[in-house]
């Protein structure tokens, strides 16, 4: 008698949440609802005969033969993408899947690709927008830039870019009437991003307000700074997001005063891309790409000059 496995969405929905330890997480990183990974797992249960999870306070943890059973799946679904990469890097040996932020994709990495492709015609980026970190045992991923405290294991990471936050604003914003200092931003619109907080930035400037809560919010950052290009109000800008805008007249940076975000950018690989040598092209054209930055930046503040910077600071 042939055995009968289990459905593959069941033991995709069980792998994410034994190693998210948490219903709710497994959903957000498969794009499911709560309801969807808990009937996957009962489906599951059900079909081994076997109690594999069990509550623990507002999450999950597994039963003895929930773990032995995870880390067999974990390595099963390792070996399934070890031989789909394998098979497709023959199909297309140019390929190099990206997975990035959208926001990051859209206001970074999007506006620069020229300059990779030109530089490189040899690789051919596959490049993939999600807020979801990457699990490279089951995407089809050989590297992701993301946003976070640098702490994922099993993976090689590697520092990036660092972002400050700072206020900016379309010129055209009150009929050209800017703010001239931070306590005239109380009669502006402060437009909000989710996880992104003005009140640190209230702080750095000396004013003593609450965490607005009210006003225009957006769960995507690109979303946020187009809002303030087309004069909806005041941002509260990532560097890393700036892109061209500022220097270009779409965007005026208000004041010098900034914050360090809490969170940094990082280059995410398996262990299976170290010594890519799409890998280390891409690697390469990044730092190029961000040492250009830097430099662009230092030549238009020795440009302003320190009139400017007083200006802003006013």
């Amino acid at each position: 008698m042939a055995l009968r496995l289990p459905p593959m969405q069941a033991l995709r929905a069980f792998e994410a949440a034994a190693r998210e330890q948490s219903l709710t997480k497994a959903a957000q990183s498969l794009s499911l609802t709560h309801g969807a990974i808990s009937h996957q797992i009962k489906s599951l249960e059900s079909d081994l005969g076997v109690r594999l999870v069990e509550r623990a306070g507002r999450g999950i943890r597994l039963t003895d033969e929930g773990e032995r059973f995870a880390s067999r799946v974990r390595a099963a679904f390792a070996l399934l993408a070890t031989a789909v990469n394998e098979i497709t890097s023959h199909a297309n040996p140019r390929r190099l899947g990206v997975s990035v932020t959208p926001s990051f994709a859209a206001r970074w990495l999007l506006p620069r690709i020229g300059r990779f492709l030109a530089a490189y015609p040899d690789v051919d980026l596959d490049v993939r927008a999600n807020w979801a970190n990457v699990d490279f045992m089951r995407d089809d991923a050989h590297v992701a830039i993301r946003y976070g405290f640098g702490d994922w294991p099993d993976v090689g990471v590697e520092h990036l870019l660092d972002d400050q936050f700072f206020p900016v604003c379309s010129p055209r914003i009150a009929h050209g009437r800017l703010p001239s200092r931070p306590a005239d931003l109380a009669r502006y619109t402060l437009l909000r991003a989710e996880g992104q907080f003005w009140k640190p930035w209230f702080e750095a400037a000396g004013l003593d307000w609450p965490e607005p809560a009210r006003g225009p919010i957006f769960n995507d950052s690109s979303h946020l700074m187009q809002s303030a290009a087309e004069g909806q109000g005041i941002a509260l800008a990532r560097s890393t997001l700036l892109g061209n805008d500022v220097r270009n007249g779409v965007l005026v940076r208000l004041f010098d005063i900034e914050v360090p975000a809490p969170w940094k950018h990082y280059l995410v690989y398996p262990s299976r891309m170290a010594n890519s040598p799409k890998l280390a092209l891409f690697r390469q054209w990044l730092h190029d790409e961000i040492a250009g930055d830097r430099e662009l930046t230092a030549r238009d503040a020795r440009r302003a000059g320190p009139a400017a910077r007083r200006a802003r600071r006013k």
